[in-house]
């Protein structure tokens, strides 16, 4: 596997946890880099600065007892916002400070944030310019190919970040109006490697080893980084580690499955404490164990638990009848 150097700043590895609104919490970061993510992404981070003492924004910009490089995604639309927002996030510990032009969610794009900052790539320069002015860490960009298949601008907007002072770019293969609907494509990520210098990671679509080595192949691209591929699924970055070593073994045990499953849990609910806890962890819950095929009603019975410690016996009654010990390659 290689490193990969952004700035000032080594990646010891070439796979990365993306990051998601609602899932790339503290807690699951640190499980994913127990797995061999070389780097995780925390949650987008809101830049207006009358949001900055909320709950949820000290929730996601809380690096404590993360390993390094610590990454903190912000999304706005206005250069002095971010600048100051970059600032506190280099203040909390990042590393390395990331500037979110990806997300497809309407509520984002609709306040002209996220992937609609597409539709103005002097904005998009404007806001880079003025982060890697705030900051000495090193800044990024997450980013679409373009907002739609008529305006497919994301060489060019790579070309003019890495002008800006930016390090590493992050491409998914999908415009922003596609959302998630149909499919990845890789060749504008191939076409944006060979025109830029710095780094060059490929999203979208990545849910397998052999995915992944597929579209390092295909794409030329210094990484990979793993968005919804990883719900449910933090061993998928030892797999994919295995493959660049060379090997296509690598079996869990049931047991280290359900220490994976139970210790999310407890760490969890120790972040966000019981009655916020028990809520927002059954999303992981649900693709946990929709990923091992269990029932719906099964299912439903872990996720309508009255206290942690409930919950907690339920999964592991669950976990128990589950065929878990599977080859994940």
């Amino acid at each position: 596997m290689n490193n990969i150097q952004v700035g000032s700043v080594s990646i010891a590895g070439q796979t990365i946890l993306a990051p998601m609104a609602g899932f790339t919490d503290l807690p699951y970061r640190k499980i994913c880099r127990q797995w061999g993510a070389a780097y995780a992404v925390a949650e987008m981070a809101a830049s207006k600065d009358n949001l900055q003492h909320t709950a949820k924004t000290s929730f996601r910009m809380n690096l404590d007892g993360e390993p390094s490089p610590r990454g903190i995604q912000l999304i706005g639309s206005v250069p002095e916002e971010l600048a100051r927002a970059a600032k506190r996030a280099e203040n909390a510990g990042a590393d390395i400070v990331d500037l979110n032009c990806g997300c497809p969610a309407k509520k984002v794009c609709s306040v002209a944030c996220g992937s609609a900052l597409l539709k103005n790539p002097d904005l998009v320069e404007s806001l880079l310019q003025s982060i890697v002015n705030a900051v000495s860490v090193p800044v990024t960009l997450k980013y679409r190919i373009g907002w739609s298949t008529s305006d497919i601008n994301a060489v060019d907007l790579g070309k003019r970040a890495e002008d800006a002072g930016v390090k590493m770019l992050v491409l998914h293969g999908r415009t922003g109006e596609q959302g998630f609907k149909g499919h990845a494509e890789y060749e504008t990520i191939r076409r944006l490697k060979q025109a830029v210098s710095i780094p060059v990671i490929a999203n979208g679509d990545i849910d397998a080893a052999d995915k992944a080595l597929e579209v390092l192949k295909a794409t030329g691209a210094d990484g990979v980084m793993i968005g919804r591929g990883a719900l449910g699924n933090p061993w998928i970055f030892s797999q994919i580690n295995s493959l660049l070593s060379g090997t296509r073994q690598f079996i869990l045990s049931k047991t280290q499955i359900e220490e994976t499953i139970i210790g999310h849990i407890r760490s969890h609910h120790a972040f966000y404490g019981e009655v916020l806890g028990l809520k927002t962890i059954r999303k992981h819950l649900n693709w946990y164990l929709k990923r091992f095929n269990a029932d719906e009603k099964d299912i439903r019975k872990v996720l309508l638990a009255g206290n942690p410690d409930e919950q907690i016996d339920l999964t592991l009654l669950l976990l128990e009848r589950l065929d878990l010990s599977i080859n994940l390659l």
